[in-house]
């Protein structure tokens, strides 16, 4: 691709806090010296889904998200309901709490640059994950799948309205090591290997990164055709605050009760509905009944402008 080409901006308004038009508004004249694009605002929450689709049928070469991981998780839905031949290049500049998506991918963090390597830079392929429950609902996402713990996580971090970033996502994880100590028996099929336990966490990862910084999976890479998994039995609370400094260093895998590993297919079963979250949007909550998933890596599925 050449600077010349076609490109979709998709802006979240509401990033950074509200924010996001004062950034964006930063970003017009790099813009326009790359000969401009087309921009649209979302409107409502998958909004950005229905318009990465419809960029992708109306024949753009790249879309850009502009937003956190929520925005880049919903283009990313969009894309990838297209055709391989169809399918736009994606961009991202980072405006939201965590952006941890543009951090495993190393796109930089600051929107000018991060705008420029949207026109200039070159594509390369990232893996994606997804996501099927028992009802046939299914989900693309880019970065991290999280049930239980994590996902409680998730949850909590939306209460929180003061912090941004890390900060936000440890005060989460405070709260939810006091208000949400559930461990759900769980029958795993991972590849060819079974196992059944019960677990605190499991969280699948195509990256290293989430919650804006803890490194839950260290050993991930979204270019290997591999996703990463990392579980944690049933431990007490004590040591649940014991190990969040290890998941900010990503030496959390020395500990007996955490286990860390690949897998290409991932099939499991609860004993109970299941909190689960896709980059930070909530897949299931305590409302639905979601007890069934099958996870699977679709390699090199998306070109990434990095």
């Amino acid at each position: 691709m050449q600077a010349s080409r076609t490109v979709k901006l998709i802006f979240n308004p509401h990033a950074d806090g509200g924010r996001g038009w004062r950034i964006a508004s930063s970003l017009q004249a790099v813009i326009e010296r790359h000969g401009g694009a087309e921009w649209t605002a979302t409107e409502f929450p998958t909004h950005a889904t229905q318009l990465a689709l419809e960029a992708a049928r109306q024949g753009f070469q790249v879309v850009v998200a502009i937003g956190g991981d929520g925005t880049v998780h919903e283009v990313v839905n969009g894309l990838m309901q297209a055709s391989p031949e169809q399918r736009p290049a994606l961009g991202v500049v980072p405006i939201g709490s965590g952006n941890d998506f543009c951090a495993n991918v190393g796109l930089p963090s600051d929107p000018e640059l991060a705008i420029q390597r949207a026109f200039e830079g070159s594509p390369a392929a990232v893996d994606i994950g997804r996501v099927q429950d028992e009802a046939g609902r299914d989900e693309v996402w880019d970065n991290t799948l999280g049930i239980g713990f994590d996902a409680a996580t998730t949850i909590n971090a939306r209460e929180i309205s003061r912090l941004q970033g890390l900060a936000m996502y440890l005060v989460a994880v405070i709260r939810t090591i006091l208000r949400d100590h559930d461990a759900p028996h769980l029958e795993l099929r991972i590849d060819q290997e079974s196992s059944s336990q019960d677990l605190l966490m499991l969280t699948a990862c195509n990256g290293p990164r989430e919650g804006g910084g803890f490194l839950v999976a260290p050993q991930a890479d979204p270019r290997d055709g591999l996703l990463n998994f990392a579980m944690v039995e049933y431990v007490s609370r004590l040591m649940m605050f014991r190990l969040i400094p290890e998941f900010m260093r990503g030496t959390h895998g020395r500990f007996r009760q955490v286990h860390l590993g690949t897998f290409r297919r991932l099939e499991l079963k609860a004993d109970r509905p299941l909190l689960i979250h896709t980059d930070g949007e909530i897949f299931a909550s305590a409302k639905t009944d979601v007890r069934q998933l099958v996870i699977e890596i679709l390699p090199g599925a998306l070109q990434v402008i990095t």
